[in-house]
């Protein structure tokens, strides 16, 4: 039997992997549960990828593009005249609204790397794109601090189900950024 030259095979089982990821979360990821959802040989898996972290790194960049391409759209990255705070706001809703699905299988990834120390580089580099993407708009150090805020808003936002809070993010995030303080009693002084 001829070989078939399949030069999008490799890309649809990273996608694959991501579907599976997404419908029965990390401990649901095989080669043989992959290869299925992709509909290639359980050898395609594995000689794509040696081992299932070579695979879930190859995934979790997929999902972090997806929240790449999602910040490019961004005005905040685009125009160097919007309000910062109020658009990245306005840009994580988004993501935790209308793209949720993204959002939990991104940080689904993203969280693996507590157990799986080779995605570990990966789940760093989203901080490091963020202070390169913001560098024409605030230092590094407040870039990083803008990255963790961002962060910790949306585990909070995935895992309790709570209503995401533009109000109170685009507040703490001009705290960050310095467009914005709080006074003493409570009052925001702009």
């Amino acid at each position: 039997m001829a070989r078939r030259y399949d030069p999008d095979r490799r890309g649809r089982i990273v996608d694959a992997a991501i579907r599976v990821v997404a419908r029965d979360g990390i401990a649901g990821v095989s080669h043989r549960t992959v290869a299925a959802e992709a509909d290639v040989p359980l050898g395609s898996t594995t000689y794509h990828f040696a081992s299932l972290d070579e695979l879930l790194v190859a995934a979790l960049r997929r999902a972090d593009d997806g929240f790449a391409a999602t910040a490019r759209r961004s005005a905040a990255l685009t125009d160097p005249d919007c309000d910062l705070a109020a658009e990245l706001a306005r840009t994580v809703g988004g993501w935790l609204t209308d793209e949720r699905s993204d959002a939990e299988l991104c940080y689904e990834l993203y969280l693996a790397a507590l157990r799986r120390p080779a995605l570990r580089p990966v789940a760093g580099e989203w901080a490091e794109q963020v202070a390169v993407a913001l560098a024409h708009r605030v230092d590094r150090e407040t870039a990083r601090a803008v990255a963790a805020l961002v962060d910790g808003v949306c585990v909070q936002v995935l895992v309790t189900g709570e209503a995401y809070d533009e109000e109170y993010v685009r507040g703490a995030l001009r705290r960050i950024i310095g467009g914005e303080t709080s006074s003493p009693g409570g009052a925001a002084a702009g």
